[in-house]
């Protein structure tokens, strides 16, 4: 969110998104509320610098500090990997407000934490190689995603809501580029890394978001709850997997629907406009041969990404918009 206010902020939030509140990263207040610096807090060989960049400093021997790591999360010392107030102010303020009335607001509560494999491309060193280019490294740094995840689904499960948390993997968006220095498997392996370990250690609702064009049988094959995507920009490429598609809504998976824009955002968007766009969507899905009820019952709406980068008044509207699209649909359907 693009917002200074926390409190008035996670207000907001519960205002608008009552139903699935969830806990918002305030990119314009601190650094250290970056999608990849935030989940940094605490692990060796990293450094986050006020440029929003973190840097790899490898040292001669990395054993020592391996072997701190792993004793660590060998023994499942969740707590060690924990988040600050200065690292996520967001978490804490909206958990002690629905603590104040739990019965005002949904069954659920939405957390987020960096992807894996966003994780990996953009942690890099002081030559430029990335988290790739170290594959010790690397798997030390997916488990310790994995760990703080559960971490995080474990403080959401003290509000008494079941924890969505959302994977988020922005870099794919670029895979399969001449500048994607990783294999279809490898991608699949690293997330699913990630959702085997809280899956089993939790009753979290786990899900993936891209917010551009990817290879989408990749994102399904990692096993994922929800699927999340931008449902106003990349309709169409999302059809491109028609079979994976209507497999995973028959096994019982849920489409999160990033209807409403954020970039690109234009402000002449309307309930109309964005309404006929998700018919349209929602009209594809049912040519599949799925169930309307089905898919309704399996559709989430969501903005098309985050909204840390607009205006203020361009975030209020899209919170605006996605309101009155829930209240709409929810007539419909």
């Amino acid at each position: 969110m693009p917002y200074l206010d926390v409190r008035a902020t996670c207000l907001r939030i519960l205002e608008a998104c009552p139903a699935i509140p969830f806990w918002p990263q305030f990119v314009q207040r601190s650094h250290l509320e970056d999608m990849i610096v935030q989940f940094t807090e605490g692990l060796p060989f990293l450094e986050a610098t006020e440029d929003r960049k973190v840097l790899l400093t490898v040292p001669e021997d990395t054993e020592h500090g391996l072997i701190a790591f792993y004793d660590r999360f060998l023994s499942e010392d969740v707590e060690h990997f924990a988040l600050s107030k200065s690292y996520a102010s967001g978490l804490f303020e909206l958990l002690a407000l629905i603590d104040r009335e739990p019965a005002k607001y949904g069954p659920f509560i939405k957390g987020h934490t960096v992807g894996p494999v966003t994780f990996a491309a953009a942690v890099k060193d002081r030559e430029g190689r990335n988290l790739f280019s170290y594959p010790e490294l690397s798997e030390a740094f997916v488990k310790a995603l994995a760990i703080r995840a559960l971490w995080q689904i474990r403080a959401l499960s003290k509000s008494g809501k079941r924890p969505i948390l959302f994977l988020d993997e922005p870099y794919l968006a670029g895979y399969g580029s001449a500048f994607t220095p990783i294999q279809r498997h490898e991608v699949v392996a690293l997330i699913q890394e990630v959702v085997d370990y809280v899956r089993e250690r939790s009753e979290a609702i786990i899900g993936i978001h891209c917010c551009g064009n990817t290879d989408w049988s990749m994102i399904f094959d990692a096993g994922p709850d929800i699927v999340s995507f931008d449902a106003f920009s990349y309709l169409d490429y999302f059809f491109l997997y028609p079979n994976e598609l209507r497999r995973f809504i028959e096994s019982g998976g849920t489409i999160a629907w990033g209807i409403v824009p954020t970039f690109g955002f234009t402000g002449r968007e309307t309930l109309e406009t964005l309404s006929d766009h998700l018919r349209e969507g929602l009209t594809r899905l049912w040519a599949l041969g799925l169930d309307p009820k089905q898919v309704a019952r399996q559709s989430l709406l969501t903005p098309a990404c985050g909204m840390g980068t607009m205006p203020p008044s361009g975030a209020e509207r899209v919170l605006g918009l996605l309101r009155g699209l829930s209240a709409r649909w929810v007539q419909n359907v």
